[in-house]
C-alpha cells in the first residue's frame, strides 16, 4: 500500500467490530509509530496510554462524545464499539505544550493501524478528569485525545464538497460520507 491510499483508507471510522481483538503487539506497533514521527524542538513530551481488554474498554467508552454532526446518534451501540484505544497524554514535566506533535502522532498512528488492517478515530471530546481517574494516571499526565481503534464496520466515502457543504452525513444505510474540498480551492497559485 502506498501513502496516498493509506491516507483515502485512514478515514474517521466510528463503527468497528468489536469482537475482533487488536493485540496489544498491534498497539505497541501503531504507539511506535507516533514515536518514531517528528516532534517540535525534538522534546518527545507525549506519552501513549494503550488498552485492549474488554472490561477497560467499556469503562473508557463513556467518557468520549461520538460523531458531533450526527447529533442524533449516540455513538456506536454494544457490538460495533472499538476494540481497543490509545490515549494521547502530555507529559507536562517535560512541557507544558505539545506545538503540533498531537496532531502528527496522531496521524502517524492512524496510519499504521490502516496498514495493520485496523481504523480508528481521534476524539477530542472527552470527559478528561473522569477519565484520568480511571486510567489511574499521575497528575503530570494530560490527557490530549483518545484514538479509538478496530477493525472497521461502516463504509466511509470520501465526496468532492458542494457548495462548501463540509459536514458529514450517514445515508440510511450507514454509508458514512465525507465531503473535501476540491484541490483547485485549496492550491494558491
Amino acid at each position: 500500500m502506498d501513502v496516498r491510499e493509506a491516507l483515502h483508507r485512514s478515514r474517521s471510522y466510528r463503527r468497528f467490530f468489536q469482537e475482533v481483538a487488536v493485540p496489544e503487539a498491534d498497539l505497541t506497533v501503531i504507539a511506535d509509530a507516533a514515536r518514531l514521527s517528528p516532534s517540535g524542538r525534538n522534546i518527545q513530551a507525549l506519552k501513549f496510554f494503550i488498552s485492549c481488554t474488554p472490561e477497560l474498554n467499556a469503562r473508557i467508552f463513556p467518557t468520549l462524545a461520538w460523531a458531533g454532526y450526527l447529533p442524533e446518534w449516540p455513538g456506536p451501540e454494544e457490538g460495533e464499539r472499538p476494540s481497543a484505544y490509545i490515549v494521547q497524554l502530555l507529559d507536562t514535566s517535560i512541557a507544558q505544550g505539545t506545538l503540533c506533535d498531537e496532531g502528527i502522532t496522531a496521524q502517524s498512528m492512524l496510519l499504521q493501524a490502516v496498514e495493520l488492517g485496523y481504523g480508528g478515530c481521534i476524539i477530542a471530546a472527552v470527559r478528561r478528569d473522569e477519565l484520568h481517574g480511571i486510567l489511574g494516571l499521575p497528575e503530570h499526565l494530560k490527557i490530549l485525545n483518545v484514538i479509538a481503534l478496530g477493525r472497521p464496520k461502516e463504509t466511509v466515502v470520501i465526496e468532492e464538497m458542494k457548495d462548501g457543504q463540509y459536514k458529514y452525513w450517514r445515508t440510511p444505510d450507514g454509508v458514512h460520507h465525507v465531503p473535501k474540498r476540491p484541490l483547485s480551492e485549496i492550491i494558491l497559485k
